[in-house]
């Protein structure tokens, strides 16, 4: 493919882009997240510099994993019109950004934070970039695996903090690990085609969109009780457990709907939506609850 002539500007508009700056920013706000709810704490300057290098591993993540989909992304609408399969950049570029991230920010993250931290994020990019991307190709089951890094910014943050693997940091990395689960199977139901298109292997197309219908209805029940978890771990109190527990019955009942044989891509769509209400709402109220105990 020939390269489109691009503009300096351009260029690094596109190589930002590669790092998906909004997940990126997620991962940051989630991170955060982790390390204003452990008990100790961090100076300023530790934290910037971790939160910093957390984003260096994700846009590491990102970028690989768009190098290494290049063509795949191509063959869909939501993604052909990405850098890398619209030409106007060069993969060489891309795979020297992406390396480069990740060679800096794990040794960042073990110097600043600790040890702990850095083998967590070498873990969740090895992970992203080496297992889950060449398995969606292969298994509907790279699914599971894809919510392993994506789940692990809140515990690196808490690691960061406190230097161990504790409940609460492993109960964060929990709620996120299942919210990802309804979450992808929702787009996953009403991207449905594209992906066949693409050679992804996804639960809907495999297994049928009734099968996929039953996983999410099972993983957003699991969340409730995990969500939970926080308050008699004493991370949380009372206003986190009115706000978590209407959140997450409200998730559960509106991923029940879909059982109904009716239930379609519109009700796919709108349990995509819920869940991008249901997981910042879900930290406002950890934050505020913890900021007025």
């Amino acid at each position: 493919m020939s390269l489109a002539a691009s503009s300096p500007t351009q260029t690094l508009r596109d190589l930002v882009a590669l790092t998906k700056p909004r997940i990126t920013l997620m991962v940051i706000l989630t991170t955060g997240g982790g390390i204003w709810l452990a008990p100790e704490s961090m100076s300023w300057s530790a934290i910037v510099l971790t939160l910093l290098a957390t984003a260096m591993v994700v846009g590491s993540a990102n970028t690989l994993n768009c190098w290494v989909e290049r063509e795949s992304d191509g063959r869909m609408a939501r993604t052909k019109n990405r850098p890398l399969p619209a030409g106007r950049l060069d993969a060489r570029l891309a795979l020297g950004l992406g390396l480069a991230l990740g060679a800096l920010s794990v040794p960042i993250l073990t110097l600043v934070a600790n040890p702990l931290t850095g083998l967590l994020a070498a873990i969740a990019l090895v992970t992203y970039v080496m297992i889950y991307t060449p398995m969606k190709q292969k298994s509907p089951a790279a699914l599971i695996v894809g919510a392993v890094p994506g789940a692990l910014p809140p515990l690196m943050g808490w690691t960061a903090a406190t230097g161990e693997l504790a409940a609460p940091g492993v109960v964060l990395f929990g709620i996120l690990f299942l919210w990802q689960m309804p979450h992808f199977l929702a787009i996953s139901i009403f991207r449905r085609q594209e992906y066949e298109r693409a050679g992804i292997k996804v639960l809907p197309a495999a297994r049928g969109t009734p099968a996929a219908k039953r996983h999410a209805v099972i993983w957003a029940g699991a969340l409730v009780p995990v969500s939970l978890l926080l308050v008699p771990l004493g991370i949380a109190g009372g206003l986190y457990l009115a706000v978590a527990g209407a959140l997450g019955a409200g998730f559960f009942v509106w991923s029940l709907a879909g059982l109904r044989a009716e239930a379609g891509n519109r009700w796919a769509r709108q349990l995509f939506l819920a869940s991008l209400v249901y997981l910042p709402l879900l930290f406002a109220a950890l934050a505020v609850d913890v900021a007025a105990s």
